[in-house]
């Protein structure tokens, strides 16, 4: 099992212009071997390998204009390459895009292996570098002396702050939570962040809608100063500083809820939403992207695997809004604009989202007992971006 521990990093003034040269030199030889790479690739037809580029970094070096490459480690520009390269791995097995080119203006990075540290006693000491760097732990619970880092990857945030993230490896046996007997389905929403099979509604908070005056105000104010000017680089600290805000509030936001719902349920079902193809929408892009719905999938991925807990996955094109979660009665069409509907069968009346919430639970229930396929792979990425119930029912959809 492997984890990794982010920590906050303060570095001296001359460590932090040794890293800044180090974050230039792996940016150039990421961006100098990518366009080497793909012109090869349009010219002779043929892939490149990892070892090929690790042979042209080394003539690069050797070239006489990059001279200022060995000032630095050569385990950071190692393992640009092999970044890369794993890009490329991605890229062709249809899992990420294209890689692209390195800019100056965002987030840089630089990894080291155990060749190129030292842990002591808590402290790190990295190559070409005189004394430790200093950080501040923030796990009290866990002895920093005692843990054994195989890479460390030291990173600065358009905002001026410095990270490091120590990955480490363990033999112990993932934690397991007691169990609760709860199950809960979980539908996403735009007007409310999350609707719960159990009726509880939790509120979007609109993080970035909250902060756009601010953002204008700091934009505005960055675009009237002069290119390359000290003013403008003021400004922009400042538009990094806002955004962070708004990042770290949205971060904490989707931690709470998807620990509290980890730690109260043994069983989550949501649903697989083309979050990617649901920003196409202009109207509602800035407000998707706002609610995080990728991220809090991730940290639900890895928080129930860690704690024992169990989550399902239903499948994307599930008309879980369209069909009443009482009487199984399946409407033919459903706009997105009514939020509440009364069956015909029943005449029930009955929210929208809470009873969407309802047959995400019950489809996840039924899953191990049919056999059917929840996974995202059944679903097809080319299909319409808006969201389930505008498509048609599916054969194999077990009655609820």
């Amino acid at each position: 099992m492997c984890t990794a521990y982010k920590v906050r990093v303060y570095p001296t003034p001359e460590q932090a212009a040794a890293l800044n040269r180090t974050f230039g030199c792996v940016r150039l030889v990421w961006n100098t071997v990518l366009a080497w790479r793909h012109a090869r690739y349009h010219a002779e037809g043929v892939k490149t390998s990892y070892a090929q580029t690790d042979r042209y970094l080394t003539e690069l070096k050797r070239d006489g204009d990059h001279d200022f490459l060995y000032e630095v480690s050569s385990v950071p520009l190692q393992q640009a390459l092999r970044h890369q390269y794993t890009a490329f791995v991605n890229f062709f097995a249809g899992r990420a895009r294209y890689p692209r080119f390195k800019s100056r203006h965002g987030r840089q990075s630089a990894t080291y292996t155990r060749s190129a540290f030292r842990w002591r006693d808590g402290r790190l000491f990295l190559a070409k570098m005189d004394g430790p760097v200093e950080f501040v732990w923030s796990w009290p619970d866990v002895d920093p002396a005692a843990i054994d880092p195989t890479m460390v990857t030291v990173s600065r945030d358009p905002d001026d702050r410095w990270y490091a993230s120590f990955a480490v490896e363990t033999e112990t046996e993932p934690e397991s939570l007691p169990a609760t007997g709860g199950q809960v389905g979980i539908d996403l929403g735009v007007s409310d962040f999350a609707v719960l099979s159990t009726g509880e509604k939790i509120p979007n908070p609109r993080h970035l809608e909250r902060k756009a005056k601010n953002l204008a105000r700091y934009q505005r104010r960055m675009a009237r100063k002069q290119r390359g000017s000290a003013n403008r680089a003021k400004a922009k600290a400042k538009v990094a500083r806002a955004h962070t805000k708004v990042a770290d509030a949205r971060a904490d936001f989707l931690h709470k809820t998807s620990t509290r719902l980890v730690r109260d349920h043994d069983v989550i079902a949501i649903e697989d939403l083309n979050a990617k193809g649901m920003v196409r929408n202009r109207k509602l892009a800035r407000v998707i992207s706002d609610c995080g719905w990728g991220e809090f999938r991730r940290q639900l991925e890895y928080k129930t695997a860690k704690y024992g807990r169990h989550l399902i996955v239903i499948d994307r094109w599930y008309p879980s809004s369209k069909t009443y979660s009482t009487c199984g009665h399946l409407l033919a069409g459903l706009s997105l604009g009514t939020r509440m509907w009364q069956c015909p069968s029943c005449g029930a009346r009955h929210d929208r989202d809470v009873n969407a919430a309802k047959n995400i639970l019950a489809a996840g229930r039924a899953v191990p007992a049919c056999g059917a396929d929840v996974s995202p792979q059944g679903s097809s990425l080319r299909r319409s971006a808006v969201k389930q119930e505008a498509q048609p029912v599916r054969a194999g959809i077990p009655r609820l």
